[in-house]
């Protein structure tokens, strides 16, 4: 079975007389792309929708280009590799400041605390959307008809 590569056209009108949409240029999506994009919070399809219709809701289907992202299954995954990101970021930082200036554990809770928190929340939404860019773009759970590369119909309105 072979995949094609994910399509994003760019279209334009067919004439002036308003004969309809028509493709003009193909590029691929690849990997890295899929996931900037949804790291970036927009669709990995065409980057220009909004991914996310609340903090961690994915929407339905892309605004801008229709593509369908309810499919995603990103589950706990998000959330595991936040906690290893933040974990690695912030443990070295408690066991240097306590090595170094052994402050009171008030003072410790007092910064590490809300830091851990804070970087945890902004690294969530994040981490979803490249999840679930990389999700689409490797045709996982019900993206494979858009690994499949389906493209979008010829003449799709009249003007």
């Amino acid at each position: 079975m072979t995949s094609l590569p994910h399509i994003v056209c760019e279209i334009r009108k067919e004439n002036q007389k308003g004969k309809g949409i028509k493709m003009i240029s193909q590029t691929r999506t690849t990997l890295t792309q899929a996931m900037w994009r949804g790291f970036l919070g927009r669709c990995p399809h065409c980057g220009e929708g909004k991914l996310f219709a609340r903090f961690l809701k994915v929407t339905n289907h892309c605004a801008s280009c229709g593509e369908e992202l309810f499919h995603q299954r990103a589950d706990d995954f998000p959330a595991y590799l936040v906690i290893a990101l933040v974990g690695h970021a912030v443990v070295p930082g408690i066991l240097a400041v306590e090595v170094a200036y052994s402050p009171p554990l008030e003072l410790q809770f007092l910064l590490w605390l809300p830091l851990t928190l804070i970087a945890s929340l902004a690294l969530l939404q994040p981490v979803k959307g490249a999840i679930v860019g990389l999700q689409w773009q490797s045709g996982m759970h019900g993206f494979e008809s858009s690994r499949r590369g389906h493209q979008l119909p010829v003449t799709v309105a009249r003007f």
